[in-house]
């Protein structure tokens, strides 16, 4: 093939970066942002329902109906249920599935969980036979117990758990818990959480080695004060230790509670401690009050529960540096979004996770907590859109939280010891990227430090094969459910910006050629199917590489598979997203925002004809 696009093809080029662009601004928020559209989560459903099936308000029983009709239609064919309805079952959601249809649909379960629910009454008590019939419930049981025993002939519910998570107990307490209120396993059997650590100040979490990553600190207090309850533990100086803290860790809790209720905006973290706190202290705690509260406004009209709110945020972001790699920020009031996302940053000190003012959050919403991530992009956002407002407090912020490996961590630095408190390399190329904007203009001598401590650890973080692996981003079908082509991807962008090319990019580049599907796609990894995802991520970084005809190849054979794509794909996203502890999501925004950055790009590199400066016509060859 040719890497010399013709001028038919041009001229199709063109045409579906402006069917993107105009579809992606029809989905613009009249106040100047984007909000998109997670995927319904079954896990984040069957949570949700245990939730407000111990709560026993009769006004739920509508809710739970639907949640349960849900989940049922969603189950796979296998018996056991994803992380989305497009994904493969997996050991956790069907676990949390089959506690939610015991705890919604038998009564004597519910009520017997909690000295608080009232008697059982006719309107909650119909809740049963509501939307779903009695044998399509039994069938679904049956099967997903099938499925379970199956996949795990010989472990315990409790072995098996815990040999998923392995030491991190982040996820894998919650579950055991989830399913000892719905009687699957004993209280034991399950491994309690030290919630007196929570006392403590932030800055001595490290010493101690906590159970569970910095943004589980929620799930830590309300789940061990339940496992506290049900399995006291033999040491009565513990005993005393716990009684006299518990106070201060109930004000705790209600202090990093934020006003709409909801834990980090996270229908399952927010589920967790509803259902923890419910059997202790009744619906009426204030904490109970306000969780409950965020679950029932969260609903979907279908019944179904998405994991996070929205990431309004980080698409408004990568939305902005989209439209500015394809010459179209003109189409939008970029002053408008420029004061959103600066509004959307933390002027003071976050009462979560103790992080300085000056960072962002996925969400412009009050369960968020400026992370690295977002913090980077709406910096780069905010730099297109010519706006100065809260960048240097931002990249300040960053290198603050730089950690001594010379990588960026997500939210603390310093909590090196669970995956996702670790430095990654997706979140230092990111990082790096948005540090840059500053250091070239100020050459700045601690930010010239940083980012020469943050290349040398990309350096130590290259796999053997040229790849980076990613935190937040995986593949279903992928070897270990990694994704080294978006890692990849988003480091080459960072290289690309400081101009290091040197052996690391190289291996980079070439390990993304040799992952190149013969369709001219990408999928998450080498022989893996190819998505749009994947694709724009890929086709956005090698042009920044386009030195070479191979590269310059394998972009125009990548751009082609776009535009092939996008009347079939744009509106339907695959889960490559990981949410907290390997949750997988699918977002409707991705293929269109990326998939406009990689045309943008591609476009870019090449020159319009004689006569048509606007680049809306035929493009000469690359």
């Amino acid at each position: 093939m040719s890497a010399a696009p013709s001028s038919e093809f041009g001229d199709q080029l063109v045409d579906a970066l402006n069917a993107v662009r105009d579809r992606l601004l029809q989905l613009r928020n009249p106040d100047g942002f984007w909000e998109g559209r997670l995927s319904s989560s079954p896990l984040s459903t069957a949570t949700a329902i245990s939730s407000l099936a111990l709560a026993h308000d009769p006004a739920d029983a509508v809710r739970i109906g639907l949640g349960i009709a849900w989940l049922a239609a969603s189950q796979n064919a296998d018996g056991g249920w994803g992380d989305t309805i497009d994904s493969p079952s997996n050991l956790a959601t069907t676990l949390l599935a089959i506690a939610a249809l015991t705890l919604g649909t038998d009564e004597s379960i519910a009520v017997g969980m909690s000295p608080f629910a009232p008697q059982k009454n006719a309107a909650f008590a119909e809740r049963k036979a509501t939307l779903v019939s009695s044998p399509t419930l039994a069938g679904a049981m049956e099967r997903a117990k099938t499925y379970v025993s199956q996949k795990h002939p010989t472990d315990t519910l409790v072995e098996a758990i815990q040999r998923e998570y392995g030491e991190d107990r982040t996820f894998a307490i919650p579950i055991l818990m989830n399913c000892g209120l719905a009687g699957l396993v004993a209280w034991r059997d399950i491994p309690g959480l030290p919630f007196e650590l929570a006392v403590l100040p932030h800055c001595w979490y490290k010493a101690v080695r906590m159970h569970v990553v910095s943004y589980a600190l929620p799930a830590l207090i309300a789940i061990g004060l339940l496992i506290d309850r049900r399995n006291p533990p033999a040491s009565i100086v513990r005993r005393l230790i716990r009684k006299v803290v518990l106070p201060r860790v109930l004000e705790k809790l209600r202090h990093i509670q934020p006003d709409g209720g909801g834990f980090l905006e996270a229908t399952p973290l927010t589920s967790f401690v509803a259902m923890a706190m419910l059997p202790l202290f009744g619906g009426d705690q204030p904490v109970v009050s306000r969780c409950l509260g965020f679950l029932r406004r969260s609903q979907r009209s279908d019944g179904a529960w998405p994991i996070d709110t929205n990431l309004s945020v980080w698409l408004t972001t990568a939305a902005v540096t989209a439209l500015d790699a394809s010459g179209e920020l003109c189409r939008i009031d970029g002053g408008q979004t420029a004061r959103w996302i600066a509004a959307a940053q933390y002027r003071v000190r976050h009462q979560y996770t103790n992080a300085e003012p000056g960072g962002w959050a996925w969400t412009h919403l009050a369960g968020g907590v400026p992370d690295v991530d977002d913090t980077s992009g709406a910096i780069l956002a905010l730099k297109a859109l010519g706006s100065e407002d809260g960048i240097a407090d931002g990249v300040r912020w960053l290198l603050k939280l730089q950690n001594s490996d010379g990588g960026w961590p997500t939210f603390c630095r310093g909590l090196g010891r669970l995956p996702f408190d670790r430095s990654a390399p997706d979140l230092t190329a990111h990082a790096l990227r948005a540090i840059c904007c500053m250091a070239r203009l100020a050459g700045d001598r601690v930010s010239q430090r940083a980012i020469r401590y943050g290349l040398q650890y990309l350096g130590r973080s290259q796999e053997a094969d040229g790849s980076w692996m990613p935190l937040w981003f995986g593949n279903q079908a992928a070897s270990g459910q990694t994704n080294p082509v978006v890692g990849t991807a988003r480091v080459l962008r960072a290289l690309e910006i400081l101009d290091h090319d040197g052996p690391q990019a190289a291996r980079g580049v070439e390990y993304l050629l040799r992952s190149q599907n013969a369709d001219g796609g990408w999928g998450g990894a080498t022989a893996v199917a190819s998505s749009i995802e994947e694709t724009a991520l890929a086709v956005a970084a090698l042009t920044g590489w386009s030195r070479r005809l191979s590269i310059r190849t394998a972009s125009l054979r990548g751009a082609e598979y776009l535009m092939r794509g996008i009347t079939r794909w744009a509106d339907q996203p695959v889960p490559i997203g990981l949410y907290f502890a390997h949750l997988w999501y699918s977002e409707q925004l991705y293929p269109l925002i990326w998939t406009l950055d990689a045309l943008g790009r591609f476009i870019g590199m090449t020159q319009p004809l004689s006569g048509d400066p606007a680049g809306e016509g035929r493009l000469r060859a690359v």
